[in-house]
């Protein structure tokens, strides 16, 4: 098979990925004298920070996926192709792929980051992930079909499994869950299941860290802890998942189990690698990359977003966190550099914007961190509420 790409005489940048990345380097490219090629494996972007929202039913699917050909349908310096990227010859500048073989000037990854199951296999097999709007429709359905099938249970054993929703990972993506399955337990269930106890619904959410949000501040964490336990939360922090077979999980304390048909597994995520780059310009499952984006050891390979692993040592000694933003930033970056290249300019080192950070926990109720500043309740989630329609606008259109 072959790939039907037009022959050009300008340099071919080939985007691996149609994420926030992605999607922000091709459009800041459109007027850029370079032929622009993305490949995914779909042919939508997601809206990931509110796939959450399509899993609890507050959303639909088609409110958060935009489809990549729409999105650049003016450009006509861009070419999507939906496929599977399966390796990269780097010595003959050459992506391999489903479609067939195609050649690059410039390559980037923007590949993106995939759930992390830190190799416990009955965890991966069992539990649902929240990456994708397809995993989001996967727990929509399940936790529909516990509702069914607890509504007629007569064990009581079996109905308080099929009612255990288990929340594991304390990050904004675990906390906006919580909060929207209490939402469900206290607005849904009394309505749609008059004849069912909906206090019968429990909703745990296991921390392994000392404290949820860590990557905001302390005051925030403490906030949203707060308000997910007025929402009857149960919240277990030091808590480590060990294994899930399909019933039961068991963690690094011998006395605490629980008994739960649907585990939500949001603990941890790892980039997306694919095959053919260095082993040495690789850690902790993200390529690194220098102040400009470039992959170690690579002259016209780059990386950005979550893929990309980018140490400042006052600022970011451990990477950047692997969040919209910073695939948005890096993405501008790139665009401008790559520009400065073809123009025999000089080129300029990434420097992150943190713009702050936020959750929403439940209807009404978010936390926010801007700079010294931090936000809760109602206000809190009218920024958030700002923040994300703005940002789906911008993907649109």
């Amino acid at each position: 098979m072959e790939i039907r790409i037009p022959e050009t005489d300008k340099p071919r940048v080939v985007i691996i990925g149609g994420g926030f990345g992605g999607i922000t380097l091709g459009r800041a490219l459109r007027k850029s004298p370079v032929q622009i090629v993305m490949f995914d494996r779909n042919n939508y972007h997601t809206f990931q920070p509110l796939l959450y929202q399509v899993a609890t039913g507050g959303l639909e699917p088609d409110s958060i996926a935009f489809p990549l050909r729409k999105l650049f349908e003016k450009q006509d310096n861009f070419f999507f192709r939906m496929a599977d990227v399966q390796r990269v010859d780097t010595e003959r500048n050459t992506v391999h792929t489903a479609l067939g073989p195609l050649h690059y000037d410039y390559l980037v990854m923007a590949t993106g980051s995939k759930t992390n199951y830190f190799g416990m296999e009955g965890v991966e097999r069992y539990s649902i992930g929240l990456k994708s709007a397809t995993e989001a429709l996967d727990l929509r359905s399940l936790i529909l079909q516990n509702f069914e099938k607890a509504n007629n249970e007569k064990d009581e054993t079996t109905r308080a499994r099929l009612l255990n929703f288990v929340i594991v990972g304390g990050g904004p993506t675990g906390v906006e869950t919580a909060g929207s399955l209490a939402e469900i337990r206290r607005h849904i269930l009394p309505t749609d299941y008059p004849e069912m106890d909906s206090q019968s619904m429990q909703i745990n959410l296991v921390e392994a860290g000392p404290r949820l949000l860590a990557g905001m501040s302390e005051a925030s964490s403490a906030n949203s802890q707060q308000a997910l336990e007025k929402l009857g939360v149960n919240i277990h922090l030091d808590t480590q998942v060990k294994d899930y077979d399909g019933t039961t999980i068991s963690t690094n304390l011998e006395d605490k189990t629980f008994d739960a048909e649907t585990v939500v597994w949001s603990a941890g995520v790892t980039g997306s690698l694919i095959d053919g780059l260095s082993e040495s310009s690789m850690e902790r499952g993200r390529l690194k990359v220098d102040a400009y984006c470039r992959v170690e050891g690579y002259e016209n390979i780059y990386a950005v977003g979550d893929i990309a692993l980018m140490r400042t040592e006052e600022a970011w000694p451990k990477g950047h966190p692997q969040v919209a933003q910073v695939a948005i930033q890096m993405g501008e970056l790139f665009a401008e550099n790559l520009q400065a290249l073809i123009d025999g300019k000089e080129v300029k080192h990434f420097t992150y914007w943190d713009k702050g950070s936020m959750a929403t926990i439940g209807r009404n109720k978010a936390v926010v961190d801007m700079g010294e500043r931090h936000l809760k309740g109602f206000i809190a989630w009218g920024a958030w509420m700002f923040v994300h329609l703005f940002y789906l606008y911008i993907v649109e259109f």
